[in-house]
């Protein structure tokens, strides 16, 4: 990956595009101009980082969402003006970097607007340029190589700062099924966790 600097990123003259493929899809946290549906082409979506905070503690680890490499990923983009973004990306910074396990990077996503409106080459679709935090491969809370039996576990054991970790792998399916899509790893472990409870379509908790 080619890495982007600090500078290009917190650069104040234009408006900020977010990527969005966990709780930031239906927890962002900031204001927006535009929430929309995107694609993003050579990242995916993998429960790849152990949490010590937002969702379990160091002694009893949880599992949060990272964008490893390969693939794709569907999630939501929100627009943030350019008056807003330096408290935007310092709001991401101390939510998502409490111990710098993701890479921030630029990433071209693809905008899935209302496939009636026609934008000359491509009917109901732009490109923009959006922050996105992928996995660090290298840093020792990437998680990346478990089997499913330990993710469950992992998961059913996890509760930090931000509550159960279970509720955060539900209501991260519960977004994905209200774009129309389906994530075949996510949806499985989904049935582990939910297996004698409610359905991952339930209502979601607060």
């Amino acid at each position: 990956m080619i890495f982007d600097t600090r500078r290009e990123i917190d650069r104040a003259d234009e408006d900020l595009w977010v990527f969005g493929y966990g709780s930031l899809m239906w927890r962002p946290g900031f204001a927006f101009e535009e929430r929309v549906p995107a694609r993003l082409v050579g990242l995916h979506r993998a429960l790849c980082v152990y949490s010590f905070v937002h969702r379990g503690t160091p002694e009893q680890p949880g599992l949060v969402l990272g964008l490893d490499r390969g693939g794709t990923c569907r999630g939501i983009a929100f627009r943030v003006d350019k008056t807003r973004r330096a408290d935007t990306l310092a709001y991401l910074r101390e939510r998502e970097q409490t111990t710098n396990v993701y890479l921030e990077l630029l990433r071209p996503v693809t905008l899935l607007d209302d496939p009636t409106l026609e934008r000359g080459a491509g009917a109901g679709e732009r490109r923009v340029r959006a922050l996105v935090y992928a996995v660090d491969r290298s840093h020792p809370q990437y998680a990346g190589r478990l089997d499913l039996d330990a993710q469950v576990r992992l998961v059913r054991q996890g509760h930090g700062q931000s509550g159960p970790n279970r509720d955060y792998v539900l209501s991260t399916v519960r977004e994905i099924e209200a774009q129309g899509c389906h994530d075949a790893k996510l949806h499985l472990l989904a049935r582990r966790l939910t297996a004698g409870h409610e359905t991952p379509g339930a209502t979601p908790a607060a």
